[in-house]
């Protein structure tokens, strides 16, 4: 059963991103399923830090998207989720190719959403985990 309870697709979010942080770093949403949202972030000159590797901040950026599109679109119609608190932790470093994040419900409420973020290197090791909060704003 699914948890969306607004149009979703990846088409429909990459339109909402585009010419935006998220198009300008070349953030990609690649797959919705049931109860999760999957996009990649490449490693590229737009995403390196000096010492060649993805950026830190770059891997809040992929889980704060989509954690955030996410709770958009598990909210009822005219309501919003808005950033609370995200944390990271960064477990290995990654310097070329793409990284994949999947963003999973930890709690899906009326007021307040939790959802966790994994990421991955192409070879499907863990990059970066990471957690956000987000408070349901009603229609105003």
């Amino acid at each position: 059963m699914s948890i969306w309870k607004k149009p979703i697709s990846v088409a429909l979010l990459t339109q909402a991103n585009a010419d935006c942080a998220t198009s300008h770093l070349g953030i990609e949403f690649t797959e919705v399923g049931d109860d999760y949202l999957r996009g990649r972030v490449p490693v590229d000159h737009r995403t390196k830090q000096p010492f060649g590797i993805l950026h830190g901040g770059v891997s809040v950026v992929l889980a704060e998207t989509l954690g955030s599109a996410a709770a958009f679109h598990a909210c009822p119609e005219g309501h919003r989720g808005v950033g609370l608190d995200i944390n990271a932790n960064h477990i290995r470093s990654v310097t070329e190719g793409w990284v994949t994040g999947t963003a999973r419900p930890v709690h899906v409420g009326r007021t307040t959403q939790v959802w966790q973020i994994d990421l991955v290197n192409e070879a499907g090791e863990t990059t970066c985990v990471s957690r956000i909060t987000m408070a349901v704003q009603g229609p105003r």
